[in-house]
């Protein structure tokens, strides 16, 4: 008989917290790593997985939220905590040196608040398709690493998160969601607009601003990339915050 295996999501604000319930393993993996990406594209401050009814039966099946855990920290930059898992799978998560990228917590509603509370510093913007919005970027990267003391960071963000938004601008053409967070070590920008159009990083147009475009965000990110997000996709960069 098939495993069968299914995800709630309910929204404690300002976390997203995903119930799992039934069996987990290689064949119900990629269905709890869907429900994961689609909370995730919602942009919740953390994301809290509650493990208390599941029955884990391949324990290779738990890296999935390893890899969910590596994909939030790269895009929308948020934690990831797992809660209440049973004692074979507590077991095997501490046992395993892929999944220790994960908080695990025994108990779901201390799991939420601390989820909430990390405090991570954020900004966001909704910014049409027009010639102005690469300056309206620009202005955003000076406000926010002004106010979080990161004057060494603030020429390269500007210019790669110019680039992103121009990238929108000429080919997307769909009002975008910008967000800057301080998520230390890293300052990660990331650009969601409303087109799964050139949703690889090859998407970016190489003869953009003068012939800088993707050379110049590969030059100064220290990673990047580009992901599904809602009926849209965000492209994403991480600056070294110093």
């Amino acid at each position: 008989m098939a495993s069968r295996i299914t995800c709630e999501v309910r929204e404690v604000a300002p976390v997203a917290v995903v119930r799992l319930t039934g069996a987990l393993d290689l064949g119900t993996m990629r269905s709890v790593h869907q429900a994961l990406d689609g909370a995730l594209a919602a942009q919740p401050e953390a994301l809290v997985v509650d493990l208390a009814q599941v029955t884990v039966r391949d324990r290779l099946a738990l890296s999935v939220f390893a890899a969910t855990a590596r994909r939030a920290e790269e895009w929308p930059a948020v934690p990831v905590v797992l809660c209440a898992p049973p004692p074979a799978a507590a077991r095997w998560l501490a046992e395993s040196t892929t999944c220790r990228v994960v908080p695990v917590s025994q108990d779901c509603a201390e799991a939420t608040r601390m989820a909430g509370a990390t405090g991570t510093l954020r900004m966001r913007a909704r910014l049409e398709p027009v010639a102005g919005a690469c300056r309206r970027a620009r202005e955003l990267v000076g406000d926010a690493c002004s106010r979080w003391n990161l004057p060494v960071a603030a020429g390269p963000a500007a210019l790669v998160l110019s680039e992103l938004v121009g990238n929108v601008v000429r080919h997307a053409g769909t009002p975008m969601q910008v967000t800057l967070t301080l998520r230390r070590p890293y300052l990660h920008l990331a650009v969601v607009d409303g087109s799964r159009a050139a949703a690889q990083p090859a998407g970016l147009d190489l003869r953009a601003e003068g012939g800088r475009g993707l050379l110049l965000v590969r030059e100064l990110a220290q990673r990047w990339g580009s992901v599904p997000a809602g009926q849209g996709k965000a492209v994403w960069a991480m600056l070294p915050a110093t």
